[in-house]
């Protein structure tokens, strides 16, 4: 029996390479998650449950609940508000 390691990234960096369609849906895909990451981890770092942040944002916590876990199709008018609840600024950059 082989014991293999096996490393994410360079199989993402090597399947990228190879396979522009998958490069392509792996970095939008990536970039929604992070966005629901870090809303989340606001969110936790400030001791706040997804009930009282839909509250602040006069929204539904299954809003936030999707936000969070399939941060596609945010508006950006909501991240600011997202951003302005936590007293942070909102940065687009693209690159």
């Amino acid at each position: 029996m082989r014991n293999e390691t096996f490393d994410l990234d360079d199989y993402i960096t090597q399947r990228k390479e190879k396979d522009s369609d998958f490069a392509a849906g792996f970095d939008t895909g990536y970039e929604e998650f992070k966005i629901g990451t870090m809303i989340k981890e606001l969110r936790l770092e400030n001791g706040m449950t997804q009930e009282q942040l839909a509250e602040k944002l006069d929204t539904k916590k299954s809003v936030i609940s999707r936000m969070e876990n399939h941060s596609e199709d945010i508006r950006l008018s909501t991240l600011q508000k997202v951003a302005a609840v936590f007293g942070k600024q909102l940065r687009l950059a693209m690159l």
